[in-house]
């Protein structure tokens, strides 16, 4: 870790039940930060599912993390929905800076008014090739990015556009992949940024029966990821051509 960016202090609103995947998320993050992981902090929905927005208070930035044991088209067994929602909102009005990844997109997404469509099947999984628009081309995070790269994506959910009046940065055929609210420094990625070829290995093995048919299935997806470090990269971006600059 940089002596530079020690003084930074991240909250990650986490979205895990996996004991497993909630530490490995945490590590992922931080590692992809280059943050040590003592100085990002957890809200975890699942033990606080109400929770006000003077929760990011102190923090230099807020992290959003994914999930396979909830869904934002569920809000009534979901009832930590409407306290994310207020906080995505809330952070967008005071310029709080956020990084939100899979999940924290939908969540995103949602709280600006973007429908979220499900499929159950044919959706996309593994490390997948993604597009730039360009408008990525002045954006702090992906002006440098090579288009198409690479990215792990594993979801169910999707927004075919990015909320109205928002910079739509990334996109595949199926839908929007990046956006960022114009002006303000906060980032929303349908993607997994923090995800590498290893834990999505470990990650598709452990949840394989939400998102794979069966063993078979599973073994040639697995066969097929490759590394992603252009989209590992965005997170140290964020934190230092945004957070760093804002410190």
């Amino acid at each position: 870790m940089s002596p530079s960016v020690s003084h930074l202090r991240i909250l990650l609103l986490q979205i895990r039940q996996n004991p497993k995947v909630r530490k490995e998320e945490h590590g992922s993050f931080a590692r992809y930060s280059g943050l040590d992981a003592s100085q990002i902090h957890i809200l975890n929905v699942f033990d606080t599912p109400r929770f006000d927005t003077d929760v990011v208070a102190g923090y230099d930035a807020l992290f959003v993390g994914g999930a396979s044991e909830a869904s934002v088209l569920e809000p009534d067994t979901n009832p930590f929905l409407e306290s994310g929602e207020r906080l995505m909102r809330y952070c967008a009005e005071r310029d709080v800076p956020v990084f939100a990844s899979c999940f924290g997109f939908q969540l995103a997404s949602v709280a600006f008014g973007r429908e979220i469509i499900r499929d159950e099947k044919d959706f996309e999984r593994g490390s997948i090739p993604i597009r730039l628009t360009a408008q990525a081309a002045a954006d702090p995070l992906f002006q440098d990015t090579p288009n198409p790269f690479l990215a792990v994506s594993v979801h169910k959910e999707r927004a075919l556009k990015a909320p109205d009046a928002f910079e739509t940065l990334a996109y595949t055929d199926l839908c929007c992949h990046a956006f960022r609210i114009p002006a303000k420094p906060f980032w929303a990625f349908q993607f997994h940024p923090e995800l590498d070829r290893e834990i999505l290995i470990e990650r598709l093995t452990i949840y394989k029966d939400e998102y794979t048919e069966n063993d078979a299935q599973l073994g040639r997806i697995l066969a097929s990821v490759q590394e992603t470090p252009e989209s590992n990269s965005l997170i140290r971006k964020f934190v230092e051509r945004v957070l760093m600059k804002q410190s």
